[in-house]
């Protein structure tokens, strides 16, 4: 689950081109309702849905079929010392992923459980 600190915060568009995937957003503005919320949603190549992730959240996906393509509008460019993450699967969030040993990095698995001092400040 990848975000941008400000002031190299971003908002994204996405969508999958091909292939589907399980897309999900979390809420990390400390001053939101919605604050440690997520919300996910299934996107296809044949549905040409979009999801648009606000500056202030953090975003992550996994894949749901071989050869899946995915295509991302992003606000800002991005910038290697703004970059942060939380665990995909932290407690803190509750998120129910589809599939329960993903593939993926181990800079990503490996992230430290959440506390209120990473929130984002978009």
């Amino acid at each position: 689950m990848h975000y941008q600190m400000a002031p190299a915060a971003e908002a994204k568009l996405v969508r999958c081109t091909s292939g589907a995937i399980y897309d999900v957003i979390i809420d990390l503005r400390s001053d939101s309702p919605t604050f440690k919320q997520y919300v996910a949603a299934t996107l296809s190549g044949q549905d040409h849905k979009m999801l648009y992730v606000p500056e202030g959240f953090a975003h992550g996906f996994v894949t749901l079929d071989d050869n899946t393509e995915v295509f991302y509008q992003m606000t800002a460019f991005y910038s290697p010392q703004h970059s942060r993450g939380v665990r995909w699967n932290d407690p803190a969030f509750g998120i129910e992923w589809p599939v329960h040993d993903p593939i993926m990095l181990d800079r990503d698995r490996n992230y430290p459980d959440f506390t209120s001092d990473e929130q984002v400040r978009a």
